[in-house]
This record gives structure tokens, C-alpha cells and sequence, in this order.
């Protein structure tokens, strides 16, 4: 078979496949993690408006998310090889800092964030 024939029949194969959703990014998007949890109060009541950050300790980028009325956060799309640092804020007040491993394989993680009033 000559090259001509051959970049053809590669190219129609590559076609095919694409056509059927074999884009070759199935797996790594089912590597990617998922980052979500609520952020609460105290007495474990839901924060609004709390704003999240999520810290890629290997790029050194950060994220924010604001908490929807329920207090819910979500980060999808997470590198399963990064390690990452969560907290949330809201008046001045902070949480504590939860870390996320690489070590760790679970690609959900549900990380509910406390954040203490500030005492004036």
C-alpha cells in the first residue's frame, strides 16, 4: 500500500472513530476530580455568599467559588496528580484549611467547610 492510500485509510479511521465519541479524552476526563461540600456555620446552619478558594499547590492558581443559598460549593475538572488547598471566607471570618492529596483516589470528594464567627 502507498502513502497516499495509507494517510487515507488512517485519516477515514480517525473520522470513524471521532464519529462514534472516541475522542481519546474519555479517560482523562474520567481522571478528573471533583472538589464540593456546604459551608456552615457554627451550629451547622448553611453560609450564603461565603466565598470558596481552592489552591493548586503544584501550578500555584486559585480558584473561587461563592456559596449558593444552601451554602453549596462545587470545583469540577480537578488534576488528579495536584494537590490542593479549600477554605472558605465570609465577613473577615475564615475556616479552616482542608487538603486535598494526589494520594488520595477518590475523584467525588465531599468537603464541608466550618467557618467560625469572628469575635469583635
Amino acid at each position: 500500500m502507498n502513502t497516499s492510500k495509507r494517510i487515507l485509510w488512517v485519516s477515514m479511521a480517525v473520522l470513524l472513530l471521532a464519529s462514534l465519541g472516541f475522542s481519546g479524552d474519555e479517560k482523562h476526563q474520567a481522571q478528573l476530580r471533583t472538589v464540593r461540600g456546604v459551608v456552615i456555620d457554627k451550629s451547622e446552619s448553611p453560609i450564603a455568599s461565603a466565598v470558596v478558594f481552592l489552591h493548586n499547590l503544584r501550578t500555584n492558581t486559585v480558584r473561587t467559588y461563592n456559596s449558593d443559598e444552601a451554602g453549596n460549593y462545587r470545583f469540577s475538572g480537578l488534576d488528579p496528580n495536584a494537590d490542593y488547598e479549600v477554605h472558605a471566607e465570609k465577613d473577615g471570618a475564615k475556616s479552616q484549611k482542608r487538603t486535598v492529596s494526589s494520594f488520595d483516589t477518590r475523584k467525588d470528594m465531599v468537603l464541608n467547610l466550618k467557618i467560625e464567627k469572628r469575635n469583635n
